[in-house]
């Protein structure tokens, strides 16, 4: 049986801010979700989160997770006190394997498989350490001579030789669950913020003459914890390399490991390339020999066999599809689908529509909730004028036709195959097949005109 106690009751000061540090944001996700996200695929009986500043908002942003217990921890008298909060709660059995893994929130990026070895030991009490070239601020692990542990010292109260040990706590620890019961019971708050810290529960264990083990993960950003925005924004270069590292290895191509914001899951058949300053949220998908160009955000979206999408471009929610060219400077708003071939040139603005294959809209031009058919040619200023002030409404234009420069397609509308409509015209009446379709102004020139008077009469 295990148990899961997630530590998120705290205000985190040193983050200059008034969010919950369990709701600060790493790559654009919760600190939180990544954890759930671990946990779960351990397969654990509860998961309890111990919850206390702004514990009501915590609860609303995080309603939808079913399958978790909120732990009201109403006064703050540190991590053991957190702790105590669940007790009543866990469940036991009479296995010796009845475990219970302890988390913090401010610590997102532990892997379930570092946390799968912790729960695996069979020891009494495994705790997750860490080695760092810099461990200023962090609790030292010591060490008897047997170089069995013994207990944490908080690094405000290390001495000189304490503060040279490298392997530091990291917070995170597997337990019996009958063993945290009765040690947890033992702390006491003799320190001077009167606090009951998880920490002392080391040197009771070991004083109790119990086995206790250690257990370090594969990469250093697993146990990093945020207590500041410096540190926030630490780990998130870190995170950020390791996933272009990755992607690297699998054989993409990145201009600049180090200029790439991954914000959720890219995926990334052969002979991609990514440009520097590229973010990527959401679930994306780069299908082989695309090219992704220079600062370019993609959000939920698939992009094409040897697509290809120019510097500066906004992709939202869209499926593109093979040999497509989009850019520079175009935005393509949720719902659009482009089929084979299709050009979007520079600042064209697409939303909820479905653009045929070979169809291209090279300049300057607005496409809403717009259906056109095959080798439709859009030209430069091109408005489909889908919205009246109350209600949205949907233009379609048929296969082969010529939407000529600077006109505005008044929906709902419908141009016919192989329609011409000419420059500047202003359609508000489906236009035929086959015949070309104007509207304009008489063009009309006045001799006697001098813009510096007043010529009206």
């Amino acid at each position: 049986m295990l148990n899961i106690i997630i530590l998120a009751a705290g205000k985190g000061s040193r983050m200059q801010s008034n969010i919950p540090k369990a709701l600060h944001k790493l790559s654009g996700r919760y600190f939180i979700d990544y954890l759930i996200d671990s946990v779960r695929l351990l397969k654990p009986d509860q998961i309890f989160i111990v919850v206390g500043y702004k514990e009501e908002f915590v609860r609303t942003i995080l309603k939808n997770y079913d399958d978790v217990t909120f732990i009201s921890q109403k006064e703050q008298f540190g991590t053991g006190h957190a702790v105590m909060q669940v007790i009543p709660y866990l469940k036991q059995n009479n296995s010796e394997n009845n475990k219970t893994l302890i988390l913090y929130s401010d610590m997102p990026l532990i892997r379930d498989k570092t946390l799968k070895k912790l729960i695996d030991s069979t020891i009494d009490l495994t705790i997750l350490t860490n080695r760092l070239d810099e461990p200023y601020g962090y609790g030292r692990i010591i060490r008897d001579n047997k170089n069995n542990i013994c207990k944490i010292v908080e690094h405000k109260d290390a001495s000189e030789n304490e503060l040279n040990i490298k392997e530091v706590n990291t917070g995170i620890l597997s337990i019996k669950t009958s063993k945290l019961i009765k040690w947890l019971n033992l702390i006491k708050n003799y320190n001077v913020k009167k606090e009951y810290y998880l920490t002392d529960i080391i040197e009771i264990a070991f004083l109790d003459k119990a086995i206790i083990n250690s257990l370090q993960p594969n990469f250093l950003w697993e146990a990093l914890g945020v207590n500041s925005p410096n540190e926030l924004s630490f780990l998130e270069r870190m995170w950020q390399k390791y996933q272009a590292d990755v992607l690297l290895k699998q054989g993409v191509l990145i201009s600049d490991p180090n200029r790439i914001d991954i914000r959720g899951k890219l995926y990334c058949e052969k002979d991609v390339f990514i440009d520097i300053g590229c973010i990527f949220i959401g679930n994306i998908q780069l299908s082989q020999g695309s090219y992704i160009g220079p600062y370019c955000i993609i959000e939920d979206s698939i992009i094409g066999t040897n697509s290809k999408i120019y510097a500066y471009s906004y992709i939202e929610k869209s499926k593109i599809n093979a040999n497509v060219q989009i850019g520079p400077f175009a935005h393509l708003r949720p719902n659009v689908i482009l089929h084979e071939n299709v050009k979007i040139g520079n600042f064209v603005e697409i939303k909820n529509s479905i653009i045929g294959p070979n169809s291209k809209t090279n300049h300057l031009s607005y496409i809403g909730d717009t259906e056109i058919g095959e080798n439709v040619n859009i030209g430069a200023g091109v408005i489909t004028c889908n919205y009246d002030g109350f209600h949205k409404y949907k233009t379609i234009i048929g296969d082969n036709a010529f939407i000529g420069s600077d006109s505005q397609l008044i929906a709902p509308v419908s141009i016919g195959k192989n329609a011409t409509i000419g420059a500047g015209s202003t359609i508000v009446q489906d236009a035929p097949e086959n015949q070309l379709t104007i509207s304009r102004v008489s063009q009309k020139s006045i001799r006697e005109w001098n813009r510096n008077k007043n010529n009206k009469k």
